[in-house]
């Protein structure tokens, strides 16, 4: 199969997307869980946060679904799993206590700084901050299992479901009946579906707030819509002669969202589940699913080196933001804008660089990126 590059260039963009969001995030006045806290009792650009938080991780599971579907086509199950083992479980496992401590130190800094954990032994404190790293690696923990669970579906099934959609794919079309409309019906409603499967009222003593920031039923969806629907060639094509309404839709909805959201908690559980977030993820995904289907297939020098490195980037991005962000606020009277600029550039300059550093490195890019070779790629 011809490589896609409209997939991979989908991804890496969707990757810097979450390292703006976590600029802007970090220092949100909205309530929005994590980061230190805003400057202001309402900052404006927070806004940014409700245009991209409630598609961005769900495009991210649709092309990885998307992806394994391709993945299975040329490894046996055996590699598939042995890889997905490598790339995401190492990482987000073992990671954690060589790499990702770290971020957990300067997360629980303000904790600290209160006296939570006066009385803790430097020993226990030391897997506090490797749990409290995991950050953004929910996201491959996730992911993994999903791998796992597909797998296991198609041992059992043998595939049939997505041999179903094909049979019924080409009966449409015998009938020339519209076959998008029924594919983007039924994703919307198992999209609703899985967003309903939120808890809107977690209580603080459970692990209710775990499953809210993880929520696998939504993103298992996503991504199993990647794999059985998306990655179908007929589909894309689709997709992609709708561009520009599904953009116009997508634009709408979104700037309706953050309007009805300015100042508000846009990743309270009650919002996840309601109708307007679900309705722009949903379009969100489709205008970006569509158009850089149509017009961002093709690859350079850049593209080739962020489709390379966008994975890894990915994971080490966190620990730059949580360690600058969080001394310059402290430590530092610079004004709100000038913290903004420097986080934003450090974020797209030094994650990039830590990334080509720990990759050279043979036990770091093992632990840390999951790559094993004694060159990487």
């Amino acid at each position: 199969m011809e490589r896609k590059h409209w997939i991979d260039n989908l991804r890496w963009v969707t990757v810097l997307l979450v390292l703006f969001y976590h600029v802007i995030y970090f220092y949100n006045a909205k309530g929005v869980f994590g980061g230190i806290g805003g400057f202001y009792e309402t900052q404006p650009w927070d806004a940014i946060m409700s245009l991209l938080y409630p598609w961005f991780m769900l495009l991210l599971f649709v092309v990885a679904g998307i992806s394994s579907r391709y993945a299975l086509e040329k490894q046996t199950h055996k590699q598939f799993i042995k890889s997905r083992t490598l790339k995401l479980l190492v990482p987000a496992t073992i990671g954690l206590f060589v790499f990702h401590w770290m971020t957990g130190y300067f997360n629980t800094a303000v904790a600290r700084g209160q006296g939570v954990f006066d009385n803790v032994p430097t020993f226990v404190m030391y897997f506090i901050w490797a749990f409290s790293g995991i950050g953004p690696l929910w996201f491959i923990q996730d992911l993994w299992l999903f791998s796992i669970l597909l797998v296991l579906f198609r041992v059992i099934g043998k595939d049939w479901l997505y041999n179903f959609i094909t049979k019924m794919e080409g009966r449409y079309a015998e009938y020339n009946m519209p076959f998008i409309a029924v594919v983007l019906a039924v994703g919307f409603v198992l999209l609703s579906l899985g967003s309903f499967c939120v808890i809107t009222h977690p209580r603080p003593e459970t692990a209710d707030g775990l499953w809210n920031l993880y929520r696998p039923v939504t993103y298992f969806v996503a991504f199993l819509l990647g794999y059985y629907l998306f990655s179908r060639e007929s589909i894309q094509e689709m997709l992609a002669k709708g561009r520009v309404a599904y953009l116009v839709f997508a634009v709408v909805l979104g700037v309706y969202f953050t309007v009805i959201m300015y100042g508000k908690n846009d990743t309270a559980p009650e919002v996840l589940s309601g109708w307007p977030c679900i309705l722009y993820a949903w379009f969100a995904i489709l205008a970006m699913l569509s158009c850089f289907k149509a017009w961002a297939d093709k690859t350079g020098p850049f593209a080739k080196y962020m489709t390379k490195s966008s994975f890894g980037i990915y994971v080490v991005h966190y620990l730059v933001i949580a360690s600058l962000g969080y001394m310059m606020k402290t430590y530092t009277t610079l004004p709100p804008w000038v913290m903004y600029l420097i986080l934003a550039v450090a974020v797209f300059t030094l994650s990039p660089l830590l990334y080509e550093i720990i990759r050279r490195i043979p036990f770091l890019r093992w632990c840390v990126l999951g790559i094993s070779r004694k060159k990487s790629n």
